[in-house]
């Protein structure tokens, strides 16, 4: 059951459209990712989620409910960490979780989430204090603090060292675990290919494509790539032969191919007849980065 749906949602500024057309449902119980660059209209789609932004054209509606005309409804069932979120400088960690929690029914025991996000030690410290990450991580406590149905959660790991992004991304699991939708924003590959079960490419205020994040990558120009450097010359007219080749790039004597597993052993097969010994090489898969670049070029040729 979805219950998140955005159909030909539009939006713009001073004339400007940075939201054109988009569409997507999120089912229940689903992480949901937005991936794009910074200015892609990522953070404009989910305020019209939030209702914290009016739609220009379009339907949003968030468990069955208009998030602009039914708004209080839809904060019952919806948490929110925001890219942008500022709070009393002279709030101390401990005064915020409690006041977020004392907005709700049912509120989360605020104590384990302040101990998985690693704000134990910082609870009397004000916010004005708190460095960038640490305010992050207090953002996505009171995002969750509700026991909200659906959680949106926006850039969540900026400004986070490896390894409370890492610990982070722990949670995001765990919450989901726990029956929570997460529709999560994000311009990092490694993060939307770790967590998303599906994920809209957004560029240029579209959707550039929908899909799993092994469907976006099988649909990269070059699902393999193979990149050494040659014992002596090859011959271009044999390596543009090679099958399911999608590229092949020179660049200070090393040879750059992608295409697939069969490009791979063809390599070896031309590697072996031609007596060329493959220095320094390397064959890895390709990644949700690759996916993203092959996407982002079609949309802009």
């Amino acid at each position: 059951m979805s219950v998140i749906e955005v159909t030909d949602l539009r939006k713009s500024y001073g004339g400007r459209t940075v939201v054109d057309d988009v569409s997507f449902t999120v089912d229940e119980g689903e992480i949901f990712g937005i991936l794009g660059p910074n200015g892609a209209g990522k953070t404009t789609t989910v305020e019209c989620v939030e209702g914290l932004r009016v739609p220009d054209a379009g339907r949003v509606r968030v468990t069955g409910l208009d998030p602009v005309a039914d708004h209080a409804r839809v904060a019952r069932v919806l948490g929110a960490q925001l890219q942008e979120s500022e709070l009393q400088d002279k709030l101390t960690v401990r005064e915020a979780l409690e006041l977020y929690a004392a907005l709700y029914d049912k509120p989360a025991d605020w104590r384990p989430l302040a101990e998985r996000l690693g704000l134990t030690a910082r609870l009397t410290t004000r916010f004005g204090k708190l460095s960038g990450g640490q305010k992050q991580r207090l953002f996505i406590a009171l995002a969750l603090i509700g026991n909200p149905r659906i959680v949106v959660l926006d850039e969540l790991t900026t400004g986070l060292d490896p390894r409370a992004r890492r610990d982070t991304w722990e949670l995001v699991e765990d919450v989901r675990a726990n029956g929570v939708t997460v529709l999560l924003v994000t311009h990092f590959m490694e993060e939307a290919q770790r967590l998303c079960d599906r994920i809209a490419v957004i560029d240029k205020g579209r959707v550039a494509a929908l899909d799993t994040p092994a469907g976006l990558i099988r649909r990269s120009a070059g699902g393999t790539v193979i990149s050494f450097t040659p014992s002596a010359p090859l011959d271009d007219r044999d390596l543009n032969a090679l099958p399911a080749l999608a590229s092949v790039a020179h660049k200070d004597g090393r040879i750059t191919l992608s295409g697939t597993d069969e490009t791979v052993n063809a390599v070896i097969t031309l590697l072996a007849r031609s007596h060329v010994t493959a220095h320094q090489l390397r064959v890895s898969d390709a990644t949700l980065d690759d996916a993203f670049l092959d996407l982002t070029r079609e949309e802009a040729a």
